[in-house]
């Protein structure tokens, strides 16, 4: 019974997390069927936005980060089964990914405005390439794991899960972080770049680099010399850039 309970919250975590990560892309894409978007967000002073807006993103990246410390998996593992421990990742990520979308706060002015229709063609493909490459490299390291599905299953069937093992495939042969790349890619492509999707491109930015930063000492830390090899052959964001 207890499997089976850890089972329906791994798949009530993962759809949680998926569809806000859904709502994000697509409010950061602007997109007028939404019931708020972005650049529909309700506009206040640049001291405001900045402040509240800022905080919304430490938050984030707070959570983001310290949740996936081995440190703190350990910590956390004593008071949650192991099998929960990254579904209980993915929901809180979902809780404060959310928050960004409800509380974002709006700034008057564009930085850029593109009415060619060939150009807002080309831009709007660019993004969904960017959303799209993130997925797809999701899955080419394993989306279930990685969104704590393949913990919860296994658990039901009480099998243990395999130890991660790192290698080399497709985008990864490339280029360190595809994910990270397309979700660049994803934030900053867009025919019209309001100052306050200009906000969050910069915050989401730095929070990512940063991110990697701590990420690339704990991979190192963990696989060692093969993944320090690795560091030395393949660029981490730009592809062919080492």
């Amino acid at each position: 019974m207890k499997h089976l309970i850890i089972f329906i919250y791994g798949i009530f975590a993962y759809l949680f997390g998926l569809s806000t990560l859904v709502w994000f892309l697509l409010f950061v894409g602007s997109w007028d069927f939404l019931p708020s978007h972005i650049d529909s967000m309700q506009t206040t002073s640049f001291e405001s936005a900045l402040t509240i807006n800022i905080t919304l993103v430490i938050l984030f990246a707070l959570q983001h980060s310290i949740m996936a410390r081995q440190s703190f998996k350990k910590y956390i593992t004593k008071f949650i089964p192991i099998s929960a421990e990254r579904s209980t990742y993915v929901l809180v990520s979902g809780v404060f990914l959310s928050l960004i979308c409800i509380y974002w706060q709006g700034i008057d002015g564009y930085l850029w405005r593109v009415d060619n229709q060939v150009g807002q063609i080309i831009l709007i493909s660019i993004y969904i390439f960017g959303w799209t490459f993130s997925v797809v490299s999701s899955f080419l390291i394993n989306h279930f794991e990685l969104f704590g599905l393949e913990q919860v299953y296994l658990n039901l069937k009480n099998r243990v899960a395999p130890e991660i093992t790192f290698k080399e495939s497709s985008f990864y042969k490339f280029i360190r972080h595809p994910i990270q790349l397309g979700t660049l890619i994803g934030i900053w492509a867009t025919p019209n770049m309001s100052y306050t999707h200009l906000m969050l491109s910069v915050t989401f930015t730095s929070y990512i680099f940063i991110g990697l930063y701590f990420e690339e000492k704990d991979l190192a830390k963990t696989i060692g010399k093969k993944y320090e090899a690795y560091q030395k052959q393949v660029p981490m964001i730009i592809p062919f850039i080492k």
